[in-house]
């Protein structure tokens, strides 16, 4: 059924062959055999994808809840031995209260499920997930997306972190442009470039190196850094932040691992897309 699943969602064999981390010959004959068993034919093929006959697209309907109601039973099942366990990285954003509001939901609906949490610095968008440090993270895009799937959760404005005394601090908005000649932040190398690119306004730039929330912000205190940060997240009383009008927004997301079929990951990412609509 999840061999199933996957062509119906992707709409080709080799796609979803991919996706499943298998070759194509073995995803084919499975669905042959499935096919076989029904007594009808599931898809329609083209060299150009595959298409789901009217016997196949009920099928789906039926599969999508057979597999959900799997998942649940896994689920159950796990946390009753006791030993069922998640390991969620999170960015070092903490305070974030849809943070909170996870938590409280994970916890009501799985209580015997044991969560644990990686705290990361920022020279790691994905929180450890490609070493398999983690099952699940809790993130910001934008990173290298190959071989994970990303859901996003929610989107805030960026503005830039200034000291208070800054001339710039009494502007009631502000542009990229408006702080070309000002030092930013730097990540170590080797970190993400989609991401460092990001947290520099999209050009590059000279700065200190920092690897931690709180380095950025006595970069800004000691020396005057520039440094981009989501709206709405306390600051020191030193500190202020001015919202950048041509910035694009920060993108709260989940992001786990292509393919990967843990149960408790998939009611992670169902809680955490609830807790974070609010």
């Amino acid at each position: 059924m999840r061999y199933f699943v996957a062509v119906a969602e992707e709409r080709h064999f080799g796609r979803a062959a991919t996706r499943l981390h298998m070759s194509q010959p073995p995803l084919s004959r499975a669905i042959k055999r499935l096919e076989a068993d029904i007594g009808a034919l599931l898809f329609t093929r083209s060299p150009t994808g595959a298409t789901l006959t009217p016997v196949g697209a009920v099928l789906l309907d039926e599969a999508r809840a057979l597999l959900d109601h799997a998942d649940r039973v896994r689920v159950r099942v796990s946390a009753a031995t006791g030993l069922a366990t998640l390991t969620v990285g999170i960015l070092g954003d903490g305070t974030d209260p849809g943070v909170s509001r996870l938590a409280a939901a994970y916890r009501r609906t799985h209580p015997g499920i044991d969560i644990r949490i990686r705290d990361t610095d920022l020279t790691d968008p994905t929180c450890g997930l490609r070493a398999g440090l983690v099952d699940v993270a809790l993130t910001r895009a934008p990173f290298d997306g190959t071989a994970l799937t990303v859901r996003a959760l929610r989107s805030d404005p960026v503005g830039v972190v200034l000291r208070a005394d800054d001339p710039l601090a009494r502007r009631d908005r502000l542009r990229l442009a408006d702080l070309s000649d000002r030092r930013w932040f730097q990540f170590p190398q080797g970190t993400d470039p989609s991401w460092q690119s990001y947290w520099n306004g999209g050009r590059p730039r000279e700065g200190p190196v920092v690897r931690a929330v709180q380095e950025c912000l006595q970069a800004v205190l000691w020396n005057g850094t520039v440094g981009l940060a989501p709206l709405g997240h306390d600051l020191p009383e030193e500190l202020t932040v001015v919202p950048l009008i041509d910035m694009a927004p920060s993108r709260v997301v989940a992001v786990w691992n292509e393919g990967d079929t843990n149960p408790l990951i998939r009611s992670f990412i169902e809680i955490a897309t609830a807790a974070y609509r609010h």
